[in-house]
């Protein structure tokens, strides 16, 4: 090496070292600069687990991150490709001076305690991914698999977050009979979710997983987080609405449906819809009416011109909502799943709507409370993948680490960590 570039790189590590002696605060910004948004939030948890707050700026930046400088959060940063800004501390005062002004939709929430998080996933591999656990695995956020034994062995409290995904709880095997009924995975599943049931003492897996659906329940009740995408969304619900009565033909648990099942289904119980009307036939690749189905009648959409729009709170009085639409980008491109979305006539009226496609009346993307715990549904399988099938390959989030979509997934992931605040209401 030249006497020249020996001099050039001692400059440049002066400067580096200059400028990070001078920073206190590191600021992850979240708008269009950021060359990694999914890994960003991976950071932020990585920050949390070291024990140290973490600031989000609400609506600043696409809610950008904050935190005390460190050079090992700064190495981090470097080593997973993340966008990165060095400020001092009187800068970083005058950003959250700027945002604490009444006239500015922004907000600072604290981050103390990074959640621990579960993934209710078969141990037997099906022909299908996962989008949570995609992004999870690709943003370095740790998490645990857990299944029926685990929640029956009453081991689900351990965890503040669990998200469900591509999922049957009603015991109608995903409504795959049609198709796939003949296939060896279809068929495995079935002989597993049996034994499983059998272990449990259960003559039925639709009772076995009524028994499943309503832990998850008492686990939101009593503080939990759930976190629900694609056909665990709307399946989930029916389950709990019909408590009651029998909804599975006998090709899935070998008796018959109860012939008045219909007028036994109890909304009362389900945490976001109502009203909905079953589909009962096992031919049938849906669970209900709750979802826009363009082969029972509804509205095709073209891709397109599928995309929903992401609702705009106010980052000082609706904290939570704002937390769980925090992006770079309000219009989302829409992409399809079993379970798609949710028509907003039979969403309950205390539900509240996040996202939605107004020409279609139909919701993407919701949020509720339940005791004292929360719940979040959002339709679709794959944000990166319009119109994902069985046999599909996963999606490799290398091609997409600034996807929107997988954004809002992650913010439901942080938002268990937010101190909370008083609302001013």
């Amino acid at each position: 090496m030249t006497l020249y570039r020996l001099r050039i790189r001692l400059v440049l590590s002066l400067i580096f070292l200059a400028s990070s002696l001078s920073a206190s605060r590191i600021l992850l910004p979240m708008d269009k600069i950021q060359k990694n948004h999914l890994k960003s939030y991976g950071i932020a948890y990585w920050v949390l687990d070291k024990n140290l707050q973490v600031e989000w700026l609400l609506n600043y930046r696409g809610g950008s991150f904050s935190f005390p400088f460190t050079e090992s959060i700064e190495k981090e940063c470097i080593i997973r490709g993340v966008s990165y800004e060095l400020i001092s501390e009187g800068d970083y005062a005058d950003i959250v001076a700027d945002i604490a002004r009444n006239d500015v939709n922004q907000e600072v929430i604290k981050l103390e305690v990074p959640p621990k998080v579960a993934i209710y996933s078969p141990k037997t591999k099906l022909p299908w991914d996962d989008a949570v656990t995609m992004v999870l695995t690709y943003a370095e956020i740790p998490y645990e698999v857990i299944y029926d034994q685990e929640i029956l062995s009453d081991k689900l409290p351990k965890y503040n977050w669990l998200h469900l995904h591509h999922e049957d709880f009603t015991g109608q095997y995903g409504k795959f009979y049609g198709a796939y009924h003949t296939a060896e995975w279809y068929q495995k599943d079935q002989e597993n979710m049996e034994s499983i049931a059998k272990e449990f003492g259960f003559d039925k897996v639709s009772k076995m997983k009524l028994a499943v659906t309503k832990r998850i329940k008492e686990f939101v009740i009593g503080g939990g987080f759930l976190f629900a995408m694609c056909s665990a969304t709307d399946s989930y619900d029916i389950a709990l609405a019909a408590e009651e009565t029998d909804i599975c033909e006998s090709v899935f648990d070998y008796d018959p449906l109860d012939p008045n099942y219909a007028n036994k289904l109890d909304f009362s119980k389900s945490l976001a819809f109502q009203n909905f009307q079953l589909y009962t036939n096992p031919m049938i690749y849906e669970y209900s009416n709750i979802d826009r189905n363009p082969a029972m009648g509804d509205p095709n959409i073209d891709e397109s011109e599928d995309y929903f729009l992401l609702f705009e709170f106010s980052a000082k009085w609706d904290h939570i909502p704002t937390i769980l639409t925090q992006n770079h980008e309000r219009i989302i491109k829409g992409f399809m799943g079993q379970t798609t979305a949710f028509k907003k006539n039979l969403i309950k009226n205390d539900v509240i709507v996040l996202a939605d496609k107004k020409s279609a009346n139909e919701a993407r993307y919701i949020h509720g409370t339940k005791g004292k715990g929360m719940w979040t549904f959002y339709g679709g399988h794959d944000p990166e993948d319009y119109q994902h099938y069985v046999y599909d390959p996963k999606t490799d989030l290398n091609l997409h680490p600034n996807s929107p979509g997988y954004r809002l997934i992650l913010n439901n992931v942080l938002f268990p960590a937010a101190k909370k605040k008083k609302q001013k209401t």
